[in-house]
């Protein structure tokens, strides 16, 4: 026996039996990181940013308190929907190299558990918002789940290469129901809120669907790159990009957001349309223009909402001191813009189709 084997075994440390209690918990814990999972919550930031800028451009009533929770019911409205999705393309997910990870197909959540938690969250989320602020907002968070799950998931994500652009309208919704949360109403405003968001769902989708073509048609997914080939995709994401370009100065133009949004949202779409271009003009081999347009997409919306969360922030300050009068909703700015904007600055990334 060498120096070096005793000082191993004098080294070596006797094994530790694994306490039953500390198993449990960590298998519990694991369970719960995988439901959490199945709420797709990178997706679900995108809809509680947009809905948390929907709210506080209304102004309304809305108190700190009900509007915090009004929130989180959209934000589980939003998880329910991708639980659901979940469910259903479990067989698709488990061939996809992208989405082979996720809980369903892993074994770790069975499809009858997503669906049940699906379904539960959903119903849960819409009751709360009802009680929390009103009908019209509830409404909407009800039709959003079902139009993702049924309307898009069901039927136009297996069927149709347009199938983005139609189930974009699911993505778009969460302002349009901040909206209507604080007023009981909708508006011109947050209709031109969802445009934007509609409009930029194909472009963004399509370039990632663009470097990913053999992983949908393996999936069997009729995604416009794998039916119609890459120029044709090429040219819809130009003309998908020049018409965003055009409806983000919408807020300006209505009158509901300032020059300094103007000026930003001129020099996002212009940028925005000129990475279009360049991937019109790219070779069929040129996967780097794609990429530089998917991830050039994710930042341009949340500057183009930050910066129309900023604007109104600031107009409702400048309201305040110049009328000496409090608004109700600006006690929400302060509760709900820190925590969202850091949060969506740090972890925005929509390739969750």
């Amino acid at each position: 026996m060498n120096v070096k084997t005793i000082v191993d075994q004098l080294c070596e440390k006797p094994p530790v039996p694994a306490s039953p209690h500390f198993a449990e918990r960590l298998a519990e814990h694991w369970r719960l990181s995988d439901f959490f999972e199945l709420t797709k919550p990178r997706v679900m930031l995108l809809a509680v940013f947009t809905a948390v800028v929907g709210l506080i451009s209304a102004g309304g009533e809305l108190d700190a308190l009900r509007a915090l929770i009004a929130v989180l019911a959209i934000a589980a409205g939003a998880g329910a929907a991708g639980a659901l999705n979940m469910w259903y393309d479990a067989d698709i997910d488990a061939v996809m190299t992208r989405t082979a990870m996720r809980p369903i197909p892993r074994g770790k959540v069975s499809k009858v558990e997503a669906l049940v938690f699906g379904t539960v969250l959903g119903a849960i989320a819409v009751v709360v918002l009802a009680l929390a602020t009103n009908l019209t907002a509830a409404a909407l968070l009800a039709g959003s789940i079902l139009f993702y799950a049924i309307v898009y998931t069901v039927w136009l994500k297996r069927s149709t290469p347009q199938n983005i652009v139609i189930g974009g309208a699911a993505g778009a919704i969460p302002p349009v129901i901040g909206w209507a949360a604080a007023t009981g109403d909708i508006g011109l405003e947050p209709l031109a809120l969802f445009l934007i968001i509609f409009l930029w769902t194909p472009p963004h989708f399509w370039a990632l669907a663009l470097n990913r073509t053999d992983d949908y048609a393996r999936a069997g997914v009729p995604m416009l790159p794998v039916v119609a080939g890459r120029p044709a995709t090429t040219r819809q994401i130009l003309i998908y990009s020049g018409l965003l370009a055009l409806a983000s100065e919408l807020p300006w133009i209505l009158g509901f957001a300032g020059t300094a949004y103007g000026a930003i949202a001129a020099i996002g779409g212009a940028l925005f349309l000129l990475l279009s271009i360049r991937l019109n003009r790219s070779a069929g081999v040129d996967r780097h223009a794609a990429q530089r347009l998917f991830l050039f997409s994710i930042s341009y919306l949340f500057v183009l909402f930050a910066a129309l969360l900023i604007d109104h922030r600031t107009e409702s300050f400048s309201s305040m001191r110049s009328s000496h009068v409090g608004r109700t909703f600006g006690s929400t700015h302060a509760a709900l813009l820190p925590d969202t904007a850091r949060s969506a600055c740090g972890t925005f990334n929509f390739s969750e189709v």
